[in-house]
């Protein structure tokens, strides 16, 4: 899958094989961006990451987009950064020099938050079953259309979203989708 309404979101615990080949194959692919979502790392060993990961998305002219981590972001001059949306709604004043800032959302009134608060797209979830989220009931397609309803800036829905249900996002007027597991295995 591919396309300017796909977003490839890492964890390279999920990697059937070495994480830089993944992302070089991302980084080939025609996606809006690749989302360096480690959260497990130290601030300097996402640094380490990150930077391999940007040599590689430059070589490709991809897109990467750093999680979390905003001091690693400015210090390697990455202008797109995806944040959870508690730290969003507490940085959201001092983040006027990145390119791109997003956030995850799990409720429309959070995405219309958001907005206000400057974010230029949310991811919406999670839509269907996951096993990052075992256990955890979906939220489905319908909180979905509820949230791009809410809000003018796009949507992408996160959270168990294949090749199969892709349509199914779309119509729901969501931007696009995010894909973890799809991608990393």
């Amino acid at each position: 899958m591919e396309g300017k309404n796909v977003i490839a979101v890492t964890n390279r615990k999920l990697c059937k094989r070495p994480f830089l080949e993944v992302i070089e194959d991302l980084a080939k692919k025609d996606l809006k961006t690749i989302v360096l979502r480690e959260k497990d790392l130290s601030p300097e060993k996402y640094e380490d990451l990150a930077k391999q990961c940007l040599k590689i998305c430059e070589k490709y002219g991809a897109s990467l987009t750093l999680h979390n981590f905003i001091s690693v972001a400015r210090k390697l001059g990455v202008k797109r950064i995806h944040l959870p949306y508690p730290m969003f709604l507490k940085e959201a004043g001092d983040l006027s020099d990145f390119e791109s800032v997003s956030t995850s959302i799990h409720k429309p009134e959070e995405a219309e938050q958001a907005q206000k608060a400057g974010a230029d797209f949310v991811f919406a979830g999670h839509i269907f079953a996951t096993d990052c989220k075992k256990g955890l009931k979906p939220r489905g397609l319908e909180f979905l259309k509820k949230t791009v309803e809410a809000v003018d800036i796009p949507v992408y829905g996160i959270g168990g979203i294949k090749e199969e249900n892709f349509e199914e996002i779309l119509k729901t007027g969501a931007y696009g989708g995010c894909i973890m597991s799809g991608f990393m295995n």
